[in-house]
């Protein structure tokens, strides 16, 4: 591992998107701690990043620029490091690169300085419950890694003082955070790649190959040596839009080993934890173990995530479902016999909402449409399936939608929160806001004995 703490110090270096939920937070105090000369810019005001700043506070080697970015900002420096959703053709970005002034990312430039071997894992969908089974196995098995990557609140790049104490580093990465891969000509040693969907549409440009292209870095520069573990439906992507593959290709079946068994809901988390498991077997982790661990393993918060029963009313938190393939995987998950209420809407993503119309009627006997300018594009449709027999309202804000969910759900019915939208507008901040006060409105429902909400 190279020496962190001298490749930083006295660095001048721009950071390129500070935020809220923590990441690019953790970076400049890491930054800052190895002696950097920081400039942190971001198009949010410092009053909205209030709460970020008062953890940067004590550090007397930064300069804020908020509320704009300088191109002066992106001349005469050692670094950019840039957060995740920065287009890689921004006019700053631009400007570094006429400067010769290296860009990078988080993540990818902690697996350059770490020299650790790296299992990532991408996709569409699955990705989260993918990464955070096999942290649960190597736990299980006892293995020293370092998680990161998209993982909430996580700073990747701080976490390089860990390095010289672990075996490996295992990575959630999102398009984004392949980018940075793709730059860096770099790929993980064992990379899994779960499902391809259309998702991120209006950041690529309603362009599923380009989207496709980001996602592919997760294995284009493997070597022959190398594992890519994946299945048929993202081989079909494969073939269609990769050439030829130096690694070692294995293109598995959703299925679990005979016996073995699972808590998590849902044919799409077998697929999941099928990955998973030959991700541990390559990794020389005994079936035992393994078979332990896939048992043992709860899910992920906010992920198809049972929450608790009221009046006999079960509740589902599936707030990271942000596409309809992801709300139709869990409508198929726990609607067999037609017993959800669906509270599904946000903000939109200029994605097809084909599949999740189509699953309604099947798996539905309510729908309460969360009010905002995404799920105007679902709202008629959803509105016609009365002539179906199925309950259909219209709620402002979210609360509002859980009561009316629980107001009309009957016992032996199942509420489920899978938005299939964004987050964002007036009512979150981010996902992880939306989520905090989905528990929260949860945790204080208070039936009447009319099965009202108070």
């Amino acid at each position: 591992m190279k020496n962190y703490k001298e490749f930083f110090k006295d660095k001048k270096i721009t950071v390129m998107g500070l935020g809220l939920l923590g990441r690019g937070i953790g970076d400049a105090i890491f930054l800052a701690q190895c002696g950097a000369k920081l400039t942190i810019t971001d198009l949010k005001t410092k009053e909205q990043l209030k709460e970020s700043l008062k953890k940067l506070a004590k550090f007397k080697n930064i300069e804020y620029v908020l509320g704009e970015h300088r191109l002066e900002d992106f001349k005469d420096k050692d670094l950019i490091l840039k957060s995740a959703k920065v287009p890689l053709d921004s006019i700053y970005i631009r400007e570094a690169q006429k400067n010769n002034i290296p860009v990078e990312m988080s993540t990818a430039l902690f697996v350059k300085l770490s020299n650790l071997p790296v299992i990532g894992v991408t996709g569409t969908r699955g990705k989260s419950t993918t990464t955070h089974l096999l942290e649960h196995i190597f736990n299980v098995a006892g293995k020293k890694f370092i998680l990161g990557g998209n993982v909430r609140g996580v700073s990747t790049l701080s976490m390089l003082p860990k390095a010289k104490n672990a075996d490996y580093v295992l990575l959630e990465l999102d398009s984004w955070q392949l980018q940075g891969f793709r730059k860096n000509k770099t790929s993980p040693h064992v990379a899994v790649f779960t499902t391809f969907y259309p998702d991120h549409m209006s950041y690529y440009g309603n362009d599923m190959k380009k989207y496709f292209i980001d996602k592919a870095s997760i294995f284009k520069y493997q070597k022959k040596n190398d594992f890519l573990i994946t299945g048929e439906q993202v081989m079909s992507f494969i073939k269609k839009w990769e050439g030829e593959i130096k690694s070692k290709i294995i293109t598995l079946k959703s299925n679990l080993p005979k016996g073995w068994k699972i808590k998590i809901p849902g044919e799409h988390n077998i697929h999941n934890a099928s990955l998973a498991i030959e991700v541990a077997r390559r990794l020389g982790i005994k079936d035992v173990t393994i078979k332990k661990a896939v048992a043992s393993f709860g899910g992920v918060v906010g992920r198809l995530q049972y929450l608790t029963t009221i009046k006999g009313v079960k509740i589902y938190n599936d707030n990271s479902a942000t596409t309809a393939e992801a709300t139709a995987a869990a409508l198929k998950a726990l609607g067999a016999n037609k017993n959800i209420v669906l509270i599904v809407g946000g903000y939109d993503k200029n994605l097809d909402m084909t599949n999740l119309v189509k699953k309604i009627p099947h798996t539905c006997s309510k729908v309460i449409l969360f009010k905002e300018k995404g799920t105007d594009r679902i709202r008629d449709e959803v509105f016609k399936m009365k002539k179906d027999g199925i309950e259909v309202y219209e709620e402002e804000g979210l609360k509002n939608c859980v009561k009316r969910a629980f107001a009309v759900a009957k016992k032996r019915e199942t509420i489920l929160f899978s938005p299939a939208f964004e987050s964002f507008g007036k009512y979150f901040k981010n996902e992880f806001d939306r989520e905090a006060q989905f528990l929260k409105i949860v945790k204080n429902l208070k039936p009447s004995r009319g099965g009202q909400v108070k």
